[in-house]
């Protein structure tokens, strides 16, 4: 072994972590297993476990178990690196209402120029004191310091977007921090939003004229040449049976439908009820309702020659729901939010998943490119709709939406499209988000409201002399720090447990 510092490390590196070490950049276990303290990166207090094929993260800490890791993001490339740019650009950047408030002070501050020249002619003429009038205008400016209206917005946004990072709630900029709070409708994704995102085989049902084994061998063969979840629950469920895979050849996929291929010269297809439909296969329907009123998507497995079409068998795979889903639900609707599912998923499994959770509006077997469709349908109802996903079929329904949030765990471009990125990995997050959106928000327009009204009362006892520019200024002065004051008071704010 052979220690190097940290800047020495390259993509692809095998690095060691010991028990009680700080993992150096980001990386993906190769070997052993821990539990890897996250809570600076995600806010969770409880210790994740890690083996073999999860990701570490940098700056997280190793607490038992000795870890052999492969580097795949250093320096600048790391989740913390990422986290720290997107709160600078957060904090850094303007949210609508402060472009309100800028609008306003480029009026406030010229009508009070002429109101503080105003007051020097007309107290001049009045006490004939050019002294007195003097002071009197002078007072006018200073207690008419437009400071506190323009910290009221930055200051509230800087400590929200913090506070949000610190929760594991990362804004993009603060547009979207400011908009979450006007969701009406929020769309979730299935699966690796509401479920686990880890599908895994639960049935293998094959015809009569084959064995379970051989279905299992024949599946997986034909998914070793496709990316979707479920293809890598049947591949996993083959490995950990120990089923070597087929040669396979004319490799084809029907985007949310099935795939086709050739195995040992004979042509198989494998997908969705519907699919089998579509090469003039009658699945079981009886025996497919069953399974998918668990709540399971049931693939179906069919040989397919020019003088045979043969039904093979089915394979259930389920994805289990995250624990506080169904929690996370109803804290939405609580807040005044409806949320809808969309699914690829069929039918039935669609019903169950939302029966378990508390949603009442779903859309079942929508198609990865219809997704963006059916965000925008909503928004056309004039609803300010959200969207939540985590794969690369979100993305466009992500870019479309209104304010869009992705789950930390997804693809790099669902979390590139979102307006927010949810470290935590759950829907509890986006419940959160809304909440400090919505505080953020009470904050800036407490802000606002206090300033203008300090103005307004403050200018004319200035105009009439009943201040003096001493007591002006340390009244200026005290408005700016009432308004940090209560911005800072959204450090108290704390993400639902």
């Amino acid at each position: 072994m052979i220690e190097l510092p940290v800047e020495q490390l390259q993509v692809d590196d095998i690095f060691l972590v010991r028990p009680g070490e700080s993992i150096p950049v980001d990386g993906i276990v190769t070997e052993g297993a821990s539990n890897i303290d996250e809570s600076l990166l995600t806010g969770e207090s409880l210790p994740v476990g890690k083996q073999s094929g999860a990701k570490v993260f940098a700056a997280t800490q190793n607490l038992q178990g000795f870890l052999k890791c492969r580097a795949v993001g250093i320096g600048a490339s790391t989740q913390l690196a990422n986290i720290i740019r997107l709160v600078e650009e957060a904090q850094g950047s303007k949210a609508p209402i402060q472009r309100m408030a800028d609008t306003l002070s480029g009026i406030f501050v010229p009508v009070v120029v002429v109101i503080s020249i105003l007051t020097f002619f007309v107290t001049w003429w009045l006490a004939n004191d050019f002294v007195t009038a003097l002071i009197h205008a002078v007072a006018v400016l200073v207690i008419a310091c437009p400071c506190a209206l323009g910290l009221a917005t930055p200051t509230a946004i800087m400590v929200a977007t913090g506070r949000g990072a610190q929760a594991g709630i990362l804004v993009k900029n603060a547009a979207a921090l400011e908009h979450a709070e006007k969701i009406q409708t929020l769309i979730v994704d299935k699966t690796g939003t509401l479920t686990e995102g880890k599908p895994h085989v639960t049935d293998v049902l094959p015809a009569p004229s084959i064995t379970a084994d051989h279905l299992l061998q024949i599946a997986a063969s034909l998914e070793q040449g496709s990316e979707h979840p479920l293809a890598r629950a049947i591949l996993d469920h083959a490995q950990s049976m120990s089923l070597p895979l087929m040669s396979l050849q004319h490799f084809s996929s029907t985007t949310g439908s099935g795939v086709s291929g050739q195995l040992n010269g004979q042509s198989y297809i494998l997908g969705s009820p519907q699919f089998l439909h579509q090469h003039k296969l009658d699945p079981d329907m009886e025996s497919i309702g069953a399974l998918q009123a668990e709540g399971k998507t049931v693939i179906a497995v069919a040989s397919i020659d020019s003088s045979d079409h043969r039904l093979l068998g089915y394979l259930a795979i389920a994805d289990r729901l995250r624990d506080n889903s169904a929690v996370a639900i109803s804290r939405l609707q609580s807040m005044g939010i409806e949320v809808v599912m969309l699914t690829g998923d069929n039918q039935a499994t669609a019903a169950t998943i939302a029966r378990k959770t508390g949603i009442t509006d779903f859309r079942a077997e929508v198609l990865p490119q219809d997704k963006a469709a059916e965000v925008i349908a909503f928004k056309k109802k004039g609803k300010f709709t959200a969207m939540v996903g985590d794969g690369i079929n979100d993305a466009p329904a992500l870019a479309a939406a209104d304010v869009s949030f992705a789950i930390g765990a997804g693809s790099d471009i669902a979390i590139e499209a979102a307006d927010m990125t949810l470290l935590r990995n759950d829907l509890m997050s986006v419940a959160d988000a809304i909440s400090l959106s919505r505080l953020t928000l009470r904050k800036i327009r407490q802000n606002l409201f206090f300033a203008f009204v300090y103005n307004a009362l403050g200018i004319p006892l200035a105009a009439a002399g009943m201040l003096n520019p001493v007591i002006a200024g340390a009244a200026m002065a005290m408005s700016s720090v009432s308004v940090v004051s209560n911005s800072l008071l959204l450090k108290r704010w704390r993400a639902n447990p």
